[in-house]
């Protein structure tokens, strides 16, 4: 009886770290996003749907690169990753835009505010 209680206890934890590990290598990978390249999508303003496309550098908990608009390209200023969540400003025709976004695995979710009306895009990363 001895044996068996010990073989379970053996077993039990040897599953138990199994989980463990997969926990962490899901976290890990979580936290791991990449999202160096270029995004596009759109957003719908008074009515018309305006093309975006950002080519984002990852580099630690900074980012940088470029926006570009039919009204033409800016550079992202201030840009900061914080786990999956990212911030950061454009300039477009003298405007600051704020821009704040969620990253998830095949999608960012971006918000930004143009002289006070609040917009989302979801961008998708482009084909190569």
């Amino acid at each position: 009886m001895y044996i068996y209680y010990e073989n379970l206890l053996t077993m039990k934890s040897k599953i138990l770290n199994s989980l463990a590990l997969t926990f962490c290598g899901a976290m890990i990978c979580l936290f791991t996003l990449d999202i160096t390249g270029k995004w596009i999508g759109f957003v719908d303003y008074n009515g018309n749907a305006i093309d975006l496309a950002y080519n984002f550098k990852a580099d630690g908990d900074k980012l940088t690169g470029t926006s570009e608009t039919p009204y033409g390209q800016s550079t992202i200023a201030d840009g900061k990753i914080d786990k999956d969540n990212i911030s950061f400003n454009i300039q477009l025709n003298g405007t600051s835009i704020p821009h704040t976004g969620k990253i998830y695995q095949d999608s960012i979710v971006l918000k930004m505010n143009y002289q006070g009306t609040e917009m989302q895009t979801t961008l998708k990363r482009a084909k190569k």
